[in-house]
């Protein structure tokens, strides 16, 4: 008998049919005989229609108040999916965040978990009892409703499995693994039997849309076995593993990640730089492509959500009246086009091959990151998803 927490995301759980399609799913899982954790997401579309209702009334309302309208959508959710499977005979209770004990720090509308409860959980478990958790939610240190974030169901599933030792995080979703890269952007995407943790990690945090890079990165820390499933379309999907996967690719896969902002700062002190990041880590705002340069001329770089920068511009601009003579450019609406695999570190051809296509496509590049295992570039956005897709024939159409 396995201990497996399956996590079903707003698409599985998008109407009543799709639901009681759940129920059923997790009714073969327990017939086999394994116990099951649930965890679910609010109903497709159900946050954004009840944060919009929120921007009908004050467009800057406050975050603690926006994190008590978001998190009711899960509080639908797991109700009528406890009621589906008990409607077929199998005893079920739904708990929120509170009735768990999952505890977070107090950053409204992206908080991190500090540490789950498991009292309740075993003892529903032991009663023989298939428990249905809200994910996306917490509470802080003082009792407020707080929620995770972008992929937050995601990290509820995670951590609740590291929390309880289970054998297996199984996500399930409306994609049947993870693929070298959208499928809705190449059809001739390919779907991995396995993935290293690292590449799942890389991919995550440059936009593959699968898992949410801090639900990755929360795996990694406990070692949590993290399967990607399809609702929909039952299959082995894929599994993260840690150290080296069977038959390892050299390139795991390509990922696009629309809707970013350059910052670029010149005449900026060390100590305005990082001022600077320090602002962004005190909202769990998450940036990337970081480049310093002290040479000559003190510069800084990076990249991050437009929205997010959106809400921190006005206090950044504040900053630099702190260091005489820097200034601070931004540009909008960017995208970032990743490739990412062991072999950018140790195959220089792949990345010549690289640079070689954008340079006939005459495709303009406004930063370029890389490390052992990522390649990075921001360019135009309405560029992006046709270069990824021409990138994917080169790398991919032959073994790579």
């Amino acid at each position: 008998m396995a201990l497996l927490v399956q996590k079903f995301g707003g698409t599985s759980v998008g109407t009543t049919e799709r639901i009681e399609a759940v129920a059923e799913l997790i009714i073969r899982t327990v017939q086999a005989g394994h116990k099951v954790v649930a965890v679910v997401s609010a109903m497709a579309g159900d946050t954004n229609r009840l944060l919009g209702l929120a921007q009908q009334i004050d467009a800057k309302a406050a975050p603690r108040e926006l994190d008590v309208l978001a998190a009711a959508g899960e509080q639908v959710s797991v109700a009528l999916l406890a009621i589906a499977l008990i409607k077929r005979g199998y005893p079920a209770v739904s708990l929120l965040a509170d009735q768990v004990c999952i505890r977070t720090d107090n950053k409204f509308g992206r908080a991190r978990i500090e540490e789950v409860e498991t009292h309740r959980l075993q003892q529903e478990l032991e009663q023989g009892h298939i428990v249905v958790v809200a994910g996306f939610q917490g509470r802080d240190f003082e009792g407020n409703l707080t929620t995770l974030g972008r992929g937050g169901s995601d990290t509820s599933a995670v951590a609740l499995a590291a929390a309880l030792q289970a054998d297996e995080c199984q996500i399930y979703t409306d994609v049947d693994g993870v693929y070298t890269i959208d499928p809705r952007i190449c059809p001739a995407a390919q779907r991995l039997a396995y993935i290293p943790y690292s590449d799942m990690l890389e991919l995550a945090s440059v936009g593959a849309k699968v898992l949410h890079s801090r639900s990755v990165e929360y795996a990694g820390r406990f070692q949590v076995l993290l399967r990607v499933l399809s609702t929909f379309r039952p299959d082995a999907g894929t599994l993260m593993v840690y150290g080296e996967a069977p038959q390892q690719p050299l390139l795991s896969g390509i990922a696009c990640q629309h809707g970013l902002t350059r910052i670029h700062l010149e005449q900026a002190s060390p100590e305005l730089t990082s001022s600077m990041l320090e602002l962004l880590s005190s909202r769990n705002i998450d940036v990337d492509m970081v480049r310093t340069d002290t040479d000559s001329v003190q510069q800084a770089e990076w990249a991050l959500a437009n929205t997010d920068w959106q809400q921190v511009a006005e206090e950044a601009r504040e900053l630099l009246k702190i260091c005489q003579g820097a200034t601070l450019r931004s540009q909008a609406n960017l995208a970032k086009l990743s490739v990412v695999g062991c072999g950018i570190g140790t195959q220089a051809d792949i990345v010549t091959r690289v640079h070689q296509l954008f340079d006939s496509l005459n495709i303009e590049l406004w930063a370029v990151y890389q490390t052992q295992t990522r390649l990075s570039v921001l360019m135009a956005a309405e560029q992006v998803d046709a270069t990824a897709a021409k990138l994917h024939q080169v790398l991919f159409g032959s073994d790579n």
